[in-house]
């Protein structure tokens, strides 16, 4: 299996379920890996891994609740599915505020968790994307200096070339060197491009 090979984990304390699960995962040419509680995904949890999680909500010692707070508190971007016996809708509201992907009722379609799946991991890879492109974009931010920091601070703000040069103490050609700059670092060919790009 490689790391960017998608995997669903599954988290459920009763092991008929979580067989029934994995192999539901695997005869849909999914990888899955069970764990038998919460406290067992977190100690071996590697926010490296892509795919998404499949959550039993009532469990021995840490709940499907705590463990999705316990995730959002490090960071996972990993998509959380809920799954329960006992689902009523103070649960799902708060479910869903803690940032769960989906919240599905047993008993279920299998069909229908297998597309929730899938939906799922496509969340997933999207998310993995954003980050990256965010990480590319602060690597590309870093590169500039304090003066070409500042002259991109005002041209986001809407500023001309005069008003900056002004406002910076500078003539109009120096602020218009530090623009071009900027923007070959940045790697933008319009002020669109660069809004954009340190807007997201």
């Amino acid at each position: 299996m490689t790391e960017l090979e998608p995997s669903v984990f599954i988290v459920d304390d009763d092991e008929a379920v979580r067989d029934s699960l994995h192999l539901l995962m695997v005869s849909a040419g999914l990888s899955a890996q069970t764990f038998d509680s919460a406290q067992a995904f977190i100690d071996q949890f590697d926010p490296q891994r892509a795919g998404c999680l499949i959550l039993d909500i009532r469990m021995p010692g840490m709940s499907g609740l705590e463990l999705q707070d316990r995730l959002n508190d490090i960071g996972s971007v990993l998509p959380v599915i809920i799954i329960t016996g006992h689902g009523d809708v103070p649960m799902a509201i708060r479910a869903f505020k803690s940032g769960i992907f989906d919240f599905i009722e047993k008993p279920f379609n299998d069909q229908v968790l297998l597309d929730c799946v899938q939906r799922a991991i496509e969340k997933d890879r999207e998310n993995r994307t954003q980050i990256m492109h965010n990480a590319d974009r602060d690597a590309l931010l870093e590169t500039l200096t304090a003066r070409e920091r500042e002259v991109l601070e005002h041209v986001v703000a809407g500023k001309a070339n005069k008003v900056i040069a002004a406002d910076l103490g500078v003539s109009q050609r120096t602020v218009e060197v530090h623009r071009a700059k900027v923007m070959e670092k940045l790697k933008v060919r319009s002020l669109a491009e660069l809004v954009r790009l340190v807007l997201e």
